[in-house]
């Protein structure tokens, strides 16, 4: 088996709309397509992260809960690599979302720093 990469992330979301204006417009990733599937009562977001990256965004009717800090087990965290960790930051903050103080990888040296989605999920800004 030779992995090239990951294509896609999924993530369930448990309102649509808002978590979609959050990936489309606050993060900025292009919608792909939208789908409704009637039958499931669920949406279907492809956005496009980058060239070869995705993320599928779900609804699904009466989702349940799940524990969602990086410390908890399961999905830790989704990470976003970004070139300027202090223009990404500002911008998060003037569209009104709360972001943690940066953090330094003592492990690279590298910068980074954590906000949530809609749902509470963690996500990382990650300096490239």
């Amino acid at each position: 088996m030779h992995v090239t990469g990951i294509h896609h992330v999924a993530i369930i979301c448990s309102d649509y709309a808002r978590s979609k204006q959050f990936y489309s417009e606050v993060l900025g990733f292009a919608v792909i397509q939208e789908t409704y599937r009637a039958t499931r009562e669920s949406y279907k977001l492809d956005l496009r992260v980058n060239a070869t990256t995705q993320i599928e965004l779900f609804s699904f009717p009466q989702s349940p809960a799940r524990s969602s800090q990086p410390e908890a087990c399961g999905l830790r965290h989704l990470a976003f690599g970004v070139t300027d960790l202090e223009g990404a930051i500002a911008e998060l903050v003037a569209k009104g979302i709360q972001v943690e103080p940066v953090r330094v990888d003592e492990l690279t040296g590298k910068r980074f720093t954590f906000f949530p989605d809609p749902d509470g999920l963690p996500l990382e800004l990650y300096e490239a």
